[in-house]
């Protein structure tokens, strides 16, 4: 049997790129790079380095072409691959992992691959996620990276609105994926793509003759994301009879967006969050509901360990915070919250008859 001939990766790239360039790439996402490469000539110093995440499928494979085809002249080549392993595919996880450490190899840009050494047997996707944002965190906090490039585009905008719709998310999970992510960290996630449709990717990639890693289990059932995907998606974009759904996604998410930035700066300029950590009730008193909410859900958030509420109880002691009626409410076994003069405070709940505090 004769061997495939090795594809030319830099003339593919080329190629690729003169169909979807820079100029198709989402505004939003560019800003924090061009402010830390304007921060960096300012300053007299080496351009940052940059981060991408490439799974070798074909979205992120997209991604790594254009930016190493538009590098010159606009942002260099001195950016660095990782790709994370999740050991849950055998021989095909392998198989994507040197596919990826080939097509590096080919382009002459640094490659660093992790594995999940100790992977569940069956893994969820949000502990998959998490483990390979893990190892995006680490990889760059040794390396003194802040911006991860990755590879969403607007099939996955899409995918994630009807999720979150189905958990009854609000305007912040509605917004997702943000083009531009600031991290707790310092760090930025950077989602240039959203612009693109997956269809559009692949007939660019087949036309400048790539091949890319295709995972089997994003045909299976186990996951909602692929239900959704597989099923719920292409019924949905038939359904709309000439509407362009994914755009019209995408669009709702930038007005989604928008709206949480102007209720996040609201929250901001009435500061409720005190430096002792309680939240003064009083400061937002008389303001619409959904400043309470994201109020409260923030103060949830600050303590340490944040406490898992339901959502009913979540409700119950927003009711509560909004009426400001003297009340207390179990957070966990050690702790209340207690409403009372006008704030919201935490305090040890009390031990149960017969039990000795450790």
């Amino acid at each position: 049997m004769k061997r495939k001939p090795k594809l030319d990766w830099p003339a593919v790239a080329t190629a690729f790129a003169a169909t979807i360039s820079h100029g198709a790439l989402h505004p939003g996402a560019m800003e924090p790079a061009w402010a830390e490469h304007e921060k960096a000539k300012r300053q007299r110093k080496r351009p940052p380095r940059w981060a991408l995440a490439f799974s070798g499928g074909a979205d992120s494979l997209a991604l790594l072409l254009i930016f190493w085809a538009e590098g010159p002249g606009r942002w260099g080549r001195d950016f660095v691959v990782l790709h994370f392993n999740h050991r849950l595919r055998g021989r095909a996880a392998r198989a994507d992992e040197l596919f990826c450490a080939k097509v590096c190899a080919a382009l002459g840009v640094t490659f660093v691959a992790g594995r999940w050494n100790d992977a569940p047997r069956k893994a969820s996707e949000a502990e998959a996620r998490a483990a390979r944002f893990d190892f995006f965190r680490r990889e760059m906090s040794r390396r003194r990276l802040r911006l991860l490039w990755l590879a969403h585009q607007q099939d996955d905008i899409a995918e994630t609105m009807l999720m979150r719709l189905a958990r009854g998310s609000g305007t912040a999970g509605l917004a997702a994926p943000r083009p531009a992510q600031a991290m707790p960290d310092g760090r930025w996630h950077l989602r240039p793509l959203l612009t693109l449709k997956k269809a559009g990717i692949i007939a660019a990639l087949r036309a400048a003759g790539a091949t890319w890693r295709e995972d089997a289990t994003n045909a299976g059932d186990d996951f909602f994301r692929n239900r959704i995907r597989t099923r719920v998606l292409p019924a949905w974009i038939q359904a709309a009879a000439g509407r362009d759904a994914l755009a019209g996604a995408a669009l709702a998410r930038e007005r989604l967006e928008e709206d949480d930035s102007a209720l996040e700066n609201w929250l901001a300029g009435l500061a409720p969050q005190r430096a002792d950590g309680s939240l003064d009730l009083q400061r937002l008193a008389g303001r619409p509901r959904a400043l309470w909410r994201r109020a409260l859900h923030r103060w949830l958030l600050a303590q340490k360990p944040a406490p898992d509420l339901s959502r009913a109880g979540f409700e119950t002691l927003l009711a509560a915070c909004e009426a400001g009626r003297t009340t207390r409410q179990s957070l966990d076994r050690q702790r209340l919250a207690e409403v009372r003069a006008g704030r919201l405070t935490v305090r040890r709940a009390p031990q149960r008859a017969g039990k000795v505090p450790r």
